[in-house]
């Protein structure tokens, strides 16, 4: 199954190194970001769930909830977690799904043959509170996910659901935002955008960010 921008993020129960989880109830209304690793005591995997659970705040402070899977068992992952805990200096306050049956593997097409025929490849979903993937991302074994980008990405998610505005390359909260294209009457633009605008081209306007 290859899961594409706008689908419904398959549901799903599976144990958890936090006891069963029932992935839609899970949720709630929150966003979600689940990311797979290829198993557990892998070197750039234990950086990053270290670093995700020091997210604890910048994820709540976006109604977001992190989750993790790997295909080990219940138990060894409570013991990759003590070695988490250890070497990043910090508490992994987040559930690492036991995927040793590959359920949900199979669901979110984490089993890439070409790469290997056994172990999830580092897929990472974000997932709105419709149940709506927003974003994948793929990563190579070499290569640490970047989670200041993933927070990035949340930030222009909730802004752009919330106003007619996009996020320009690079962008960061706080910073100027594009006024979407199909916006063209006047009073409109007034009425959204009272911080005003400035137009480089008639196609690309720049304005500072509504919410701020």
């Amino acid at each position: 199954m290859s899961i594409q921008l706008g689908d419904i993020a398959p549901d799903f129960q599976q144990d958890s190194s936090e006891g069963l989880i029932n992935f839609h109830q899970w949720l709630g209304d929150s966003w979600g970001v689940l990311f797979s690793h290829p198993a557990d005591f892998t070197p750039v995997c234990t950086t990053e769930l270290g670093f995700t659970a020091k997210l604890k705040d910048e994820f709540a402070a976006r109604n977001v909830k992190a989750i993790a899977l790997s295909v080990d068992p219940v138990a060894s992952h409570h013991e990759w977690i003590k070695d988490i805990n250890e070497t990043q200096h910090t508490i992994v306050n987040f559930p690492i799904l036991a995927d040793d049956d590959r359920k949900v593997s199979e669901l979110y097409n984490l089993i890439h043959p070409n790469a290997d025929d056994t172990l999830t490849v580092r897929s990472l979903f974000i997932i709105d509170p419709n149940k709506k993937v927003r974003l994948t991302i793929t990563y190579p074994a070499s290569t640490g996910r970047n989670f200041h980008e993933i927070l990035r990405v949340i930030d222009s998610l909730q802004l752009t659901d919330n106003y007619k505005v996009a996020t320009p390359a690079n962008w960061v909260d706080g910073e100027d935002v594009v006024i979407v294209p199909s916006i063209q009457d006047q009073a409109e633009l007034q009425e959204r955008f009272p911080k005003g605008y400035r137009a480089v081209k008639p196609y690309l306007r720049l304005t500072p960010q509504p919410n701020r």
